[in-house]
């Protein structure tokens, strides 16, 4: 399954986010750091929604937006 992160730099530390899963956010010092810690958060996140019977996406596309 691949799954779109978004990166953002805040303060000094670079922010994942992964729209797919709300919710499903981490950090790091470095973009490499900060894509492996939201690698662990997105295969936590969809085993805790497995587990709890919620929805996990079964197709994440990418959509063109006119700015």
């Amino acid at each position: 399954m691949k799954l779109w992160v978004a990166l953002f730099e805040e303060d000094g530390w670079v922010i994942a986010d992964c729209p797919a899963l709300p919710g499903c956010v981490s950090q790091g010092r470095t973009r490499d750091e900060a894509l492996a810690n939201i690698h662990e958060a997105i295969e936590l996140s969809i085993k805790s929604r497995r587990e709890l019977g919620m929805p996990v996406p079964s197709e994440v596309v990418e959509v063109d937006i006119a700015a």
